[in-house]
Parts: C-alpha cells; sequence; structure tokens
C-alpha cells in the first residue's frame, strides 16, 4: 500500500494526517530522527512512535497471540512487568518470521497503521496511556522503512479505537508506573533453568566468530544465523517468501544444468507453462486437489474488480499441463511425451515457515511424461529416482535412502511414489528429499483428461489406450538439506562440486612494515595461482580486499563455506608452497607450489568424498531394527529412525503416528510433529532379516508384516 493511499484510508477515517514524508531507508530510530531532521516538509516538532512485537509463551497445543506495544520512543518496556499486567507468560521479542507472518512487515517498516480489521483480532494490543489525548505530534513508520506520516497521540488512539471489538479490547498501560513497580517483582525459581538453557546456545566470543548459536542446542536458530550470515538468503515482505541470494542460487544452477543433461539423454525436453489455473480445470481431479487445497492461493480481483472465476496459482501442474497432453497426443506415434518445466510454485502453508525446506513460494523442476504401457513407465520412476539420488550424493555429499511411500503418504491421486529419504542427525529428523510418481491412468481416464491413442495392438483399429503418465520433482529444499547436515558452528560447510568457489586464496604475514614490492610479489603469486587453478577447472579465487585482516579473510570464507583455503605469505613464497586448510575438517598442510595444479583438484575430491562418507556413517547408524513396540519411543527420543516389520495397513500408520506422539517427550513448540510417519519402505531390503510370512509380525499392531519399513519424526 502507498503512503498516499494509506493517507486517503485514515482521511476517510476522519483522521487527518499533519505531514507525509519520504525519505532515504532507516534501519534504526536514530536514522530515521536524522532523515526527518533533515526532510523540509516534517513538523520542527515530533516524537518518534515505536511499535514492539512480543511473543508469549504458550500450551504447545496452543497458537501463540502476539502482543503490539505501541508506545513513546524513550518509554522503556519492561516485558516481565508487562505479561505479568497482561496476564502473558514469559514475553519475548518476536522473530522477523513472526513479523511477516502477521504483517507482512519487517521491524523497520512496523507502526500502528499495521494493524486493520484482518490483523487486530489476531493480536493483544497495547499503547502507552501517555499517548491517548496527547496533542503532540508522533512520527509514524508508513509500513515502510522509506516513509513516515505523522499523526497526533489523540488520532492513534482513535484509529485503535475502531478497529477494537468485544473480544479484542485495546489495552491502555501506563508504563512509568509498571517500571516503578518492576523494581519489587521476584523472579520465580522456575525461570532460572529456562534462562540458563538460553545462555548454553550462546557461543561464547561470538562476536569474533561466524555464528554465536550451538547447532546442538539451538538448531532453528543456528540454521537461519548460517543462511543469513552465510549470504544464502534474506528475509522478505511477504510471510513464507524468501530472497535466494547468489550464493545459494549458484548451487541451483549447478543442479540445474548436471540434471538437464541427464534428462536430455533420456529425451525429455525442457517447455514452460502458464503459473495460472482455473478453478474448473484445477478441481476437475476431486482427489489430486484434496491434497493440495488448503494450501492453494487464489487470485480473486484484478485492479478494482473481481474475477468473474477464481484463479488459482499453481501448486503443482498436472491439471495446467494435461488439457494440452489431451490435445497433442492423438496416436501412439506421438508417444511417449516427455516434458520438464523449471519454474515455481505456490503453497499457501499456515505451518511454520523455514527457509528452503517449507515456503510459501519455491523453486523445482517438475517433469511430466506420457506413455503407451505401464512397464515403460514404471522404468522411468526408477531412472528418476536414481538421478535425484545421484543429485544429492554425488553433487550434495547427502546420503538418501531410496523407497516408496506408503498408501497414506504416497502422491494424491497418484499410483504409488518412490522417493528418496535424508535424515537430519541433529534433530534425528526424516526428510523427504525428492520423489518421483507413477500417476497410472488416472488422470488420463475420460472423466479426467481422456489422454488416450488407438490400441496399436487391436487389429480392429478401434480399441482406446488410455496412456500411463508420471511425475517426478526436485525442489530448492535441497540446497536446505545440504546446508543442514554439513554446516557446523562456524556457519556453511559447502561439497566442493556444489561451492561458486571452491578455493579461496588468501595473501597473509603482509605488515606495515612490509615493503611495496614484497607486498605486490605475494598479491601477484595469489593472482596467479587463481588463474592457474582456473585453467585446471577449479573455481579459485584470490582476495585482495585492501582494509581486512587475513582473520576477518578467514572467518568471512568460513563461514560461507568454501572447501579450502590457501595461505600465501612471505616464508611460503621463499619456501614455494602454500599453506592448505580444509573447511571441512580444519586440517592444515603445506603443498609445494609446483604441484598445486594436480593436488589441488585431488584434494577437493578427497573431501567430497569425505564428506559423503561421515554424512552416509552418521545416517547409517541412526537406523534402529524395531521389532518391539516400547522401543519405538525410545529410538525417536534418541534421534534415530525406527525401522520395523509393517503390515503395510493405514489403520495401522494411522495408531502408530497416535501413539508415538502421546508417547513422547514434549517437543519444541516450533517442530512439526513428534509422531512417528512412515518415511519410506526401503527398496533395499537385504540389509535386514528376511520377512517370513506368517511368522514375522507387524511392530505395531501385530499383523503378519510384509516389509521392512521406516518410521520416524519427519519435517
Amino acid at each position: 500500500m502507498s503512503v498516499e493511499s494509506i493517507a486517503q484510508s485514515l482521511t476517510g477515517l476522519s483522521i487527518q494526517p499533519q505531514a507525509i514524508v519520504s525519505h532515504s531507508t532507516t534501519n534504526s530510530p536514530a536514522s530515521w530522527r536524522e532523515a526527518l531532521e533533515g526532510a523540509s516538509s516534517a513538523p520542527k516538532s515530533f516524537e518518534l512512535l515505536k511499535t514492539l512485537v512480543y511473543k508469549p509463551k504458550t500450551a504447545k497445543t496452543a497458537t501463540p497471540v502476539p502482543l503490539v506495544i505501541i508506545a513513546r520512543e524513550g518509554t522503556e518496556v519492561i516485558s516481565g512487568a508487562v505479561g505479568k499486567k497482561l496476564g502473558l507468560k514469559e514475553l519475548r521479542l518476536g522473530s522477523e518470521d513472526l513479523l511477516t507472518e502477521f504483517f507482512s512487515l519487517d521491524k523497520n517498516s512496523l507502526s500502528p497503521l499495521a494493524l486493520n480489521e484482518q490483523t487486530y483480532p489476531k493480536v493483544v494490543t497495547a499503547i502507552d496511556s501517555s499517548i491517548i489525548s496527547s496533542t503532540a505530534l508522533f512520527a509514524v513508520r508508513a509500513l515502510s522503512s522509506s516513509a513516515t506520516i505523522f499523526l497526533s497521540g489523540k488520532d492513534i488512539y482513535a484509529y485503535l479505537k475502531l478497529l477494537e471489538t468485544q473480544e479484542a479490547l485495546l489495552q491502555e498501560v501506563d508504563f512509568e508506573a509498571l517500571k516503578v513497580g518492576a523494581d519489587t517483582l521476584t523472579v520465580q525459581p522456575k525461570a532460572a533453568p529456562v534462562k540458563e538453557k538460553k545462555e548454553d546456545a550462546k557461543i561464547e566470543g561470538a562476536i569474533q566468530i561466524a555464528i554465536g548459536i550451538k547447532k546442538e542446542v539451538d538448531f532453528a536458530g543456528w540454521y537461519t544465523n548460517v543462511l543469513i550470515k552465510a549470504e544464502m538468503m534474506d528475509y522478505y515482505n511477504v510471510s513464507g517468501c524468501y530472497i535466494l541470494r547468489p550464493w545459494s542460487y549458484s548451487i541451483w544452477e549447478v543442479i540445474q544444468d548436471w540434471f538437464n543433461a541427464r534428462i536430455r539423454e533420456m529425451e525429455v525436453q525442457n517447455a514452460y507453462f502458464p503459473m495460472f489455473v482455473s478453478s474448473k480445470v484445477l478441481e476437475r481431479e476431486k482427489d489430486h486437489i484434496e491434497g493440495f487445497s488448503p494450501e492453494v492461493a487464489w487470485v480473486t480481483r484484478a485492479g478494482n474488480s473481481d474475477l468473474e472465476e477464481p484463479i488459482a496459482v499453481r501448486p503443482t501442474s498436472e491439471t495446467v499441463m494435461y488439457p494440452y497432453y489431451a490435445k497433442w497426443i492423438k496416436s501412439h506415434r506421438d508417444l511417449p511425451l516427455k516434458l520438464n518445466q523449471w519454474n515455481n510454485v505456490v503453497r499457501w502453508e499456515f505451518k511454520n515457515p523455514q527457509p528452503f525446506l517449507r515456503t510459501r513460494e519455491f523453486l523445482w523442476q517438475e517433469g511430466h511424461t506420457a506413455f503407451l504401457t505401464k512397464a515403460e513407465a514404471d522404468t522411468e520412476v526408477r531412472e528418476i529416482l536414481e538421478l535425484y539420488r545421484q543429485v544429492y550424493e554425488d553433487l550434495l555429499a547427502v546420503p538418501v535412502i531410496p523407497g516408496i511411500k506408503s498408501e497414506k503418504e504416497k502422491f494424491a491421486g497418484g499410483l504409488y511414489t518412490t522417493t528418496i529419504e535424508g535424515f537430519v542427525p541433529t534433530t534425528g529428523r526424516g526428510i523427504q528429499a525428492g520423489t518421483s510418481h507413477c500417476l497410472g491412468q488416472n488422470f488420463s481416464r475420460p472423466e479426467m483428461f481422456n489422454i488416450f491413442v488407438e490400441d496399436p495392438n487391436d487389429p480392429t483399429g478401434q480399441g482406446k489406450v488410455y496412456v500411463w503418465q508420471n511425475s517426478w520433482g526436485l525442489s530448492t529444499r535441497t540446497i536446505g538439506v545440504m546446508v543442514m547436515i554439513h554446516g557446523d558452528n562456524q556457519g556453511l560447510v559447502l561439497p566442493p562440486r556444489v561451492a561458486s568457489i571452491q578455493v579461496i586464496i588468501v595473501p597473509c604475514g603482509i605488515t606495515a612494515k612490509t615493503s611495496d614490492e614484497s607486498r605486490k610479489a605475494i598479491n601477484d603469486k595469489c593472482e596467479e595461482l587463481s588463474k592457474s587453478l582456473k585453467s585446471v577447472g577449479v573455481k579459485a579465487k584470490a582476495d585482495l580486499r585492501e582494509g581486512y585482516t587475513p582473520g576477518f579473510k578467514f572467518n568471512d570464507w568460513e563461514q560461507k563455506g568454501v572447501p579450502l583455503r590457501l595461505e600465501i605469505g612471505p616464508a611460503d613464497l621463499a619456501k614455494q608452497q602454500t599453506l592448505s586448510v580444509r573447511r571441512d575438517t580444519g586440517t592444515k598442510a603445506p603443498l609445494p607450489l609446483a604441484d598445486l595444479m594436480a593436488s589441488v583438484p585431488k584434494l577437493l575430491d578427497t573431501i567430497q568424498a569425505d564428506m559423503f562418507k561421515r554424512a552416509q556413517d552418521t545416517y547409517f547408524s541412526r537406523l534402529r531394527e524395531v521389532t518391539r513396540w516400547e522401543d519405538v519411543v525410545p529410538t525417536l527420543e534418541d534421534k534415530c529412525v525406527a525401522v520395523m516389520p509393517w503390515c503395510e495397513e493405514e489403520a495401522c500408520e494411522d495408531d502408530i503416528k497416535e501413539r508415538s506422539a502421546r508417547a513422547a517427550e514434549p517437543q519444541d513448540e516450533r517442530a512439526p510433529s513428534a509422531g512417528a510417519k512412515s518415511l519410506c519402505i526401503p527398496f533395499d531390503q537385504s540389509k535386514w532379516p528376511p520377512i517370513e510370512p506368517g511368522k514375522t509380525k507387524c511392530t505395531a499392531c501385530g499383523k503378519d508384516a510384509k516389509r521392512w519399513t521406516m518410521f520416524g519424526r519427519s519435517y
């Protein structure tokens, strides 16, 4: 909403802005005040208004209702005293995710104007009582960090009162009185462990190192810190959507290039279909859309006009593409039809968003193919799944287990779903890494998209064959899984094959006493090595930035995960060597300059292989064979996957999830679920004892087991 439209809306409510000022982007109260004082159109006298959002502690089954506090910039807000007055426990400042989730704004754009008929009932709002009757002017963010509206205290109060309902009353708080009373508050003994736990997550001296949060203590905080500080992504002003910065998007480009080359060998062609789909088409296949309906985003207006028919933004493209498959496939000679598109999809989830893992918009490739026979479709399903396995294991050094999904977990509307399942050891949770679906003839039948050809084996020429179809997809979730598996308390750790910079060369040993000639010799050598390594296919860069110490550069590239660092100083030049430092292990070793063109590529291959082997050994060590129900929940609590004989009945799967969740220890409120779900039925059953018909029983219900199945907590 523009600042002009905000002003018009206020005028329509009989609230008259005293001034409107556009200015440079400001990210602190000091810079905001400075920008306003330098604007000729701003009033000479004003106060800054601050809007704070707190998140209270709630029961794990309850959705937290944020507290919005509106106060003078100089007013001290004591969260403990406010929480006690309003009956809210353990208030803590809301995260950027919380702000974007509720208001689609960052902290530098937030103001009382973010409260409207939609957002006001979802929060508790408190206003400084000293503002209520004030005729003084307050600078109010115009839902932007570069625009300000000036309103009197009385007008701000009047605006909020217009939003008030019987269920959502405006709270008036005397913060000065609370400040005085806060001196007499005593800390409850039970609060001490909570404080101690939060402090444990911090890394001592964190201001000097990359991340500052321990991966093993606060995994969610660690994960977002790694992504931000490694410049992988940034937050966007629409909740659940994120900006992919070049450092992460380059990884996606490596995956694209690799995958495109392989599917072209399979005669798959790339195409592009529109992102919009009409409601009539989307709802044609009830079983299919039922799996996505809560997440579908709808376009209902164009400008000021309501659309006659709502248009959906694609959550997936089966219903977008298949009407045209019916148009294009007229004969068995038109088969197989193999198309893939690299695109974005939107799934308007209301769960806790996590960059790369659970986002409202994400990038992926989705392949859609049609065949004459089931045998052809079955073959391709497994070929694509094998390519997905190679993306994870050969490029990202992330181990996965191929298998098939249960009937409950398969793709909605499909015949069966194959999957590669990853695992995040720090949280003990499985993660679906990629899926390849056989859709069967479910989408080609007459009541659906009616995609058929004449039966080439029918001598009468009258027979019809409805085509067999597949769909398969791999998303930018790959990047998030890679970060979770390999990252450490120093930041990101990149496998060499996907790193946009594989080797960083840093000049060292240069001091104020170093001669210009010596300084130039070292820098020239760094640049020379960079060019030489590039000539043998290594992505190298010389960091010759002035004004930064070697220590700063070391930390900078470590937190970005560059696989190998080469250090060059006066002593190294004299010995004709460089000191190599591996990012994955920290191992340091001298390398002769004369052998560098051969030794560095070999060392990068070793790093890639070692990273995969460590991750694979950890994953396999967490696969625990379970044949007694009483061992299931302890297995989950030990952050392991329960591999157990299973009857493969849906009712049993539901019961497993419910019973394991009920018996589990309390989980972090951000955790998706404490219950175990089926992750996959591994194709390779040889790792476990043979299932004996009539003898091997399901661990959960005691019926005859069919196959060993992985059950675990999942993202």
